[in-house]
């Protein structure tokens, strides 16, 4: 093989090994953010623990919506205080002030990122896509609690409030709802 073509071969590798490393990122990113809490990256638990501490911290709730998401979104409540331990249930308002069925997502976060790992949802409506029809306002659940751990970590034991944040995007409609959804009408071109 004369050097031209083991070089070429070379770069091949090397552009075939980033572009396999581009796709892993975003799986390997996503378990290491939920590992370790970073990016506040939130919990999952089926039921809260037995033990509840008597410090209380305040939960601040902020809404938002992408730029392409048409809804209108808000929390229910500001901002409350819980005991570490205890189940919370906060509630979030959606609108859909459009003309058309409209579906989304909702991402999330805990600030500050040290207390991320310890905030932890039993059930929440960012768990699954939400459809709202035409003109459908809807009230949305989030159970948590604050684990108990915090008081033990380095860091985000001098945590004393926290904001879980949530931002709506836009996502395409389950296939039996776009399947109801009016026909595009228009001229087509022969």
């Amino acid at each position: 093989m004369n050097p031209t073509s083991k070089t070429a071969l070379q770069l091949g590798g090397v552009v075939v090994l980033m572009a396999s490393l581009s796709f892993a990122a975003v799986p390997f990113y996503d378990w290491f953010c939920r590992v370790t809490g970073f990016g506040g990256t939130t919990n999952q638990a089926s039921s809260a623990p037995a033990q509840v501490l008597d410090r209380v911290m305040k939960v601040r709730f902020d809404a938002g919506v992408a730029s392409d998401m048409p809804w209108k979104f808000r929390p229910l409540q500001r901002e409350m205080e819980i005991r570490i331990g205890e189940t919370g249930l906060a509630f979030y308002e959606a609108h859909n002030p459009t003309d058309r069925p409209v579906a989304g997502t909702a991402s999330f976060n805990v600030a500050p990122f040290s207390a991320g790992s310890f905030f932890t949802k039993i059930d929440c409506f960012c768990f699954s896509q939400q459809t709202l029809q035409p003109g459908e306002t809807v009230q949305m659940p989030v159970t948590f609690f604050i684990d108990p751990e915090l008081v033990n970590d380095r860091e985000a034991k001098f945590v004393r409030e926290l904001t879980l944040s949530y931002t709506f995007h836009t996502t395409d409609l389950p296939a039996e709802q776009a399947a109801l959804a009016p026909p595009v009408t228009g001229t087509v071109a022969n």
